[in-house]
C-alpha cells in the first residue's frame, strides 16, 4: 500500500481518476482591436490556445471572459472554434463572466453550456454599434480642401470629411441589421428554453447586472468560477491555467508599437472607448 501511494504521486495530477482536471482559458480584452502592450482577441491568436485547453482526460473546459466586444466576425469565429472543440472532445465548458461580458464578450459567453456571472457584473448588449466624426466643418475653417478621387460610386461611402449622405446611412443600417440578426439568432439557439422577458427589450443593445442578466435568463447562475467547479466536480478539482503563448522579440514586449505609432493610438483609443461604454 505503500508503494502505491508513492506511486500515485508520482502520477500528474490531471492523470488522477480522483483528481478531475479542468483546463482555464482567459479571454480577456476587446475583441479585434488592441493595444501594444495588450494584443486583441482574434481567432488566429485565441485558436491555439483553445486547441492546448482541449485535451482528452479532462473534466470540463473554463473560459474566463472579460470582454467589452469589439468586431462581430472575430466573435463568431472564436465562438465556432471553441463549439467545434467542445464537440470533438465532448467536454462540457462552463463560463465566467467577470467584469464585463457584452457585446461581443457575450457572443463568447455564449459559447458555453453554463454561463455564471459576478452580481456586479455586466452582461447583455446584444446589439451592433458604429460610431464616428465628422469633419466637414472643420477641415473648412482651417482651410483645407478634401481632394478624394474614386472608381465605385461607393467607394468613399462615410468618408468623415465629406457631407453625410442618407443612402450611406441606410445601406450601414442594413449592413448592422444583418449582424444583429446573427447575433440575436445565436442567443436564442444557444439559451434556447431560457431566456425571459420581451425580446423587444432583450435585443436593444441595452446591457444589466449579474443579477439582472440571471433574471432574463442570459446566465445560468451567480457565482465565481472555484466555488461553481468544485461544486460540480468535488474538492479534489484540480484548475489548470492554460497561459497564452507570449512568443519572444520587441513588438510582443510592445516596443515594435513605435515603428506603427499611428495605428497603434488609433487601436488604443478604440480599445478604450470600448470599455467606456460600459464605465470601466
Amino acid at each position: 500500500m505503500a508503494r502505491a501511494s508513492v506511486f500515485s504521486r508520482l502520477i500528474p495530477a490531471r492523470f488522477r481518476k480522483s483528481h478531475p482536471t479542468v483546463n482555464v482559458v482567459r479571454l480577456h480584452g476587446a475583441i479585434g482591436v488592441g493595444t501594444p502592450l495588450r494584443p486583441p482577441l482574434t481567432a488566429k491568436d485565441v485558436g491555439p490556445l483553445l486547441e492546448r485547453a482541449f485535451t482528452k482526460n479532462i473534466a470540463a473546459v473554463a473560459l474566463s471572459v472579460n470582454s467589452p466586444g469589439g468586431s462581430a466576425v472575430q466573435s463568431a469565429l472564436i465562438h465556432s472554434r471553441i463549439r467545434a472543440l467542445a464537440a470533438e472532445f465532448k467536454i462540457p465548458v462552463y463560463v465566467f463572466c467577470e467584469d464585463v461580458a457584452a457585446s461581443g464578450g457575450y457572443w463568447l459567453a455564449c459559447a458555453g453550456d453554463e454561463i455564471y456571472a459576478d452580481e456586479s457584473s455586466i452582461v447583455g448588449s446584444i446589439g451592433v454599434i458604429s460610431a464616428g466624426f465628422g469633419f466637414v466643418e472643420a477641415i473648412g475653417k482651417l482651410g483645407i480642401e478634401r481632394r478624394v478621387h474614386t472608381a465605385g460610386e461607393n467607394k468613399s461611402i462615410l468618408d468623415p470629411f465629406q457631407p453625410q449622405k442618407q443612402e450611406d446611412v441606410d445601406r450601414l443600417l442594413a449592413l448592422q441589421a444583418d449582424v444583429h440578426g446573427a447575433f440575436k439568432s445565436l442567443v436564442r439557439e444557444r439559451r434556447a428554453g431560457k431566456l425571459k422577458g420581451d425580446e423587444t427589450e432583450m435585443f436593444s443593445g441595452a446591457f444589466w447586472s449579474g443579477r439582472q442578466a440571471l433574471d432574463r435568463g442570459l446566465i445560468d447562475g451567480i457565482g465565481h468560477m472555484h466555488e461553481v467547479l468544485k461544486k460540480k466536480f468535488g474538492d479534489k478539482l484540480v484548475l489548470k491555467n492554460i497561459p497564452a503563448s507570449q512568443g519572444w522579440g520587441l513588438k510582443r514586449l510592445g516596443f515594435g508599437a513605435f515603428a506603427e505609432f499611428p495605428a497603434a493610438s488609433m487601436d488604443a483609443l478604440e480599445t478604450r472607448a470600448l470599455w467606456a461604454r460600459f464605465g470601466l
